[in-house]
């Protein structure tokens, strides 16, 4: 065990992480020439198109010390997108130390503190990393000064890198090995692994990953996992090289996969613990509870589909534990699922994903939160999406949840991030410099206002350097009211939204103008209104394709051209009274790009 090192790698998004990890396995002959490609550990391909890390990966390095002594090194890629930032946790929960990445050109950043402090609470020893040195724009002096600020360290034990162009590595091989200490645990004990990951496979079933703490794991022993008290045979076990390599035992502080052949995605959870049958030991602590930010509902094209969905859902939830989701019907698109996501880029990652790889085309409708309603006779009702509303005339009060907002930013950015936040409702708690050129402000928020585009908004007026992390309050008191679009005076349920009155009427006419884009022209007239209750707060009309009836008469009399127009104007009358119109995908997700 004592040559075992369990570390991950943390940074912002966009520092270098993937590289680094490309880098580190080339330099340790891990991965032959052959099969080295750019970021290497992301085999989604959504991760290669977007350049972002989804996923974390588990891979084992063997390292060749200078003294002469072989050391195995499991290294936990990890996300650097504040979405993911759950996948950071359960990563640094298997792991002793951590690299911290920070790039030279762009100095300490939102992520980068949050995940420090995640590290920190789990006891992790850091590593600083400074990367991209050989870049023209290198401030390596400046971000030497603000790492050693956030971290306390000396300044030799800052190293400096380059992913790219494989500088240092060897130093941070040598670190790894010097600074991060052996897995403590007692082999001889009874056995206790944590699961971390876990991914389905049709041929194989579920490929659990775990970390062990205690005791040891061999083929074909008998083993239970805590949460749901069932027993099952060890098939397969091993550890984790660029594929899975099988073994005979796995041991105490190792990283390794395990194969039951379990078919039931639900048998599994992600922060479990497994045991050994024969000797039981308690649960370890895993991971807290994930609290979604963002709720949407997802519904399959095609209502037959349904069943097969809330299958590919359960899979994905095995690979993405953040993921939470329950049954849900709608009048305009059936069954479904309303399902809650940590932000908006991990929303839209899970509708690519299930297309991708389940096949599933699914129609997502406009992401909201949860308000609390009471009514005139004292029932209190959850209202998860804006069907459940009740109706205005027996709702006493409806309360909102409010969150507590911390944004740590440079002093410049100061005026945008106040005005940013008091348009979204804020209200300014706390503002305090951290140092000369960090500055804590600290928000009460409503979390509705946060749900759409407000990282995208805080990152854009900050130029990316702000970070953000919030932390729930009580649910407050507040104006909240349900607008729904009508389409020819017929609601469509999935386009309603609960907005606060005193946006309401500007979003319901920024909506309605998206929508006229958006819809298909049809040979009668549509009308799109936004109402709240029976008032109409916007309306924008399609007009009519028109038809050439007239065509076909070529002189003659007036008289037989309006005898034409006027059956076609008749026809349109009747068309528009029985004529349904289509909502394309597009529409429903033009909520999110109102700004655009």
């Amino acid at each position: 065990m004592k040559n075992i090192r369990n570390f991950c790698i943390i940074a912002h998004i966009d520092h270098g992480k993937s590289t680094l990890a490309d880098r580190l396995l080339q330099t340790t002959n891990t991965i032959s020439d052959r099969d080295m490609m750019d970021q290497v550990l992301d085999d989604m391909d959504l991760e290669r198109e977007k350049g972002i890390t989804i996923k974390s990966h588990a891979i084992q390095i063997n390292y060749k010390h200078k003294n002469g002594e072989e050391y195995i090194l499991n290294l936990i890629d990890t996300p650097g997108h504040v979405d993911f930032s759950y996948e950071v946790s359960r990563a640094l929960a298997a792991c002793e130390g951590a690299l911290l990445l920070v790039d030279a050109t762009q100095g300490i950043q939102a992520q980068t503190i949050s995940n420090l402090y995640l590290a920190i609470e789990n006891d992790l020893e850091i590593i600083p990393v400074i990367n991209k040195i050989d870049m023209d724009g290198a401030m390596i002096e400046e971000v030497t000064d603000q790492i050693i600020e956030l971290v306390g360290c000396k300044k030799e034990d800052i190293l400096l890198a380059s992913g790219r162009a494989g500088i240092g590595i060897a130093e941070i091989l040598e670190s790894i090995v010097s600074r991060i200490p052996a897995p403590s645990g007692n082999p001889d004990a009874p056995l206790q692994a944590l699961v971390f990951d876990c991914v389905f496979n049709s041929f194989r079933g579920i490929i659990v990953y775990y970390r062990i703490l205690n005791g040891s794991i061999s083929k074909g022993e008998k083993i239970k996992f805590v949460s749901t008290d069932q027993e099952y045979s060890a098939d397969e076990v091993g550890i984790l090289k660029l594929k899975m390599q099988q073994q005979q035992m796995v041991d105490c502080g190792n990283v390794g996969y395990l194969i039951t052949g379990i078919k039931n995605a639900k048998e599994v959870k992600v922060g479990d613990t497994i045991i050994s049958a024969a000797r039981p030991a308690p649960a370890i602590q895993g991971f807290e509870e994930v609290k979604p930010m963002v709720f949407a509902g997802i519904f399959p094209v095609v209502t037959e589909d349904f069943e097969e969905l809330r299958d590919c859902m359960d899979k994905l939830q095995l690979n993405d534990a953040s993921l939470t989701f329950e049954l849900e019907t709608s009048q305009a698109l059936g069954f479904g699922f309303r399902c809650g996501f940590l932000g908006l880029l991990h929303m839209e990652i899970i509708q690519e994903r299930l297309e991708r790889e389940f096949n599933q085309t699914v129609i997502t409708t406009v992401p909201n939160v949860s308000f609390v309603a009471y009514t005139t006779r004292g029932e209190k009702i959850n209202v998860n999406n804006p069907t459940e509303m009740p109706d205005p005339t027996q709702m006493d009060r409806i309360e909102e949840p409010f969150i507590k907002a911390q944004i740590i930013s440079k002093p410049e950015y100061i005026g945008n991030i106040m005005t940013l936040c008091l348009g979204k409702r804020g209200i300014l708690i706390n503002q305090s410099y951290l140092t000369q050129t960090r500055v804590e402000l600290i928000f009460e928020m409503p979390l509705t206002e946060i749900v759409f585009d407000f990282y995208d908004k805080l990152k854009s007026q900050t130029r990316g350097y702000a970070s953000f992390d919030y932390h729930p309050l009580e649910y407050r008191e507040s104006d909240i009211v349900k607008m729904d679009i009508l389409l020819n005076a017929e609601k469509v349920d999935a386009l309603s939204a609960l907005i606060h009155r005193g946006r309401a009427q500007e979003f319901g006419r920024k909506l309605c103008e998206k929508l006229k884009e958006l819809l298909p022209r049809q040979q009668f007239q549509i009308a799109i209104q936004a109402a709240i209750g029976a008032k109409i707060v916007a309306r924008e009309n399609i007009s009519a394709m028109r038809k050439d009836v007239t065509a076909k008469c070529y002189g003659g009399d007036i008289s037989r051209k309006r005898k034409l127009l006027e059956k076609q104007k008749e026809g349109k009358k009747r068309m528009r009274q029985i004529g349904n119109v289509e909502v394309p995908q597009e529409a429903f997700l033009a909520v999110l790009k109102l700004d655009d």
